[in-house]
């Protein structure tokens, strides 16, 4: 049985609850983030929690922790946990509100541990399908916990054959998927789009990896030039890198994962291998 961290207290899984009268409950009010480990150790954890204040602040949320103090909380959630990779989700509700709209007590941070899931190999090595969802995030680069348009696009998703959904907005540019940021190769370049999205941290990651490696463009995307790409592919905490083989009902290229996009995916498992 997994310990959680929940509002002060480690607790076995199955006894970690919350007040009804929290926010995240009556509201969808909070924030969280996601990583993972790499050999039993948080994989960039700093980055992780420097996100979580960024989007508490989106959200108008006042962390009552240092950022020393949820490190040292998701770091002892770990150790109570005999997962050898773990995913861990440190999330912060609104706090209990005496008239069920505004904060009147303080956030409740919460820090849940789980095996990783193995996912399909097929995803790597053939590539998957996504589909597009016109959809815009209401408060860019905040991590919230309202996920309700990101569910129905997977369960959309997930009729179709496909495993992600991806924003897109008023005017017809490719945002984000719903748990993936997304690249595309196109004239030669590597390209994302860089406005009115979640930044990932294994974004990050693969922008600095490509440096040197290809020229990089940072811009939108239309969904029309997304589907005539040469290679597209995306990122997430869960997933790595995934190669895109199919946008709806168009086929990218070939319909096979990218010499480019390989390379890229073994450059990643190598820097994640020295960690």
């Amino acid at each position: 049985m997994a310990i959680y961290y929940i509002d002060g207290e480690f607790v076995p899984a199955e006894k970690a609850v919350i007040p009804v009268d929290d926010l995240a409950i009556l509201r969808g009010i909070g924030v969280f983030d996601l990583l993972r480990t790499y050999d039993g150790k948080p994989y960039f954890l700093d980055s992780h929690i420097d996100r979580l204040e960024t989007s508490a602040r989106k959200i108008g949320l006042t962390l009552p922790w240092s950022h020393g103090e949820i490190t040292n909380v998701v770091k002892q959630t770990l150790s109570k946990n005999d997962i050898p990779e773990a995913n861990i989700r440190i999330v912060v509700t609104g706090g209990s509100s005496t008239d069920f709209m505004t904060p009147s007590g303080s956030p409740r941070l919460l820090v849940l541990v789980s095996p990783i899931p193995r996912l399909p190999d097929h995803w790597y090595t053939k590539g998957v399908k996504i589909i597009s969802w016109e959809v815009e995030r209401p408060i860019p680069g905040a991590k919230s916990i309202d996920y309700i348009s990101a569910s129905m696009a997977l369960k959309k998703a997930a009729g179709q054959g496909a495993i992600e959904a991806l924003y897109i907005d008023r005017n017809g540019m490719a945002l984000e998927c719903t748990t993936s940021n997304i690249f595309a190769f196109i004239d030669d370049k590597l390209v994302t789009p860089g406005r009115s999205i979640l930044s990932g941290v294994t974004r990050k990651v693969v922008l600095e990896l490509a440096q040197g490696l290809f020229p990089i463009d940072i811009r939108d995307i239309s969904r029309t030039e997304l589907l005539t790409a040469d290679e597209v592919f995306i990122t997430g905490t869960s997933k790595g890198m995934v190669p895109v083989i199919q946008v709806d009902d168009g086929v990218i290229s070939n319909g096979r994962p990218g010499q480019r996009t390989q390379q890229l995916m073994a450059e990643m498992k190598h820097h994640t291998e020295k960690r």
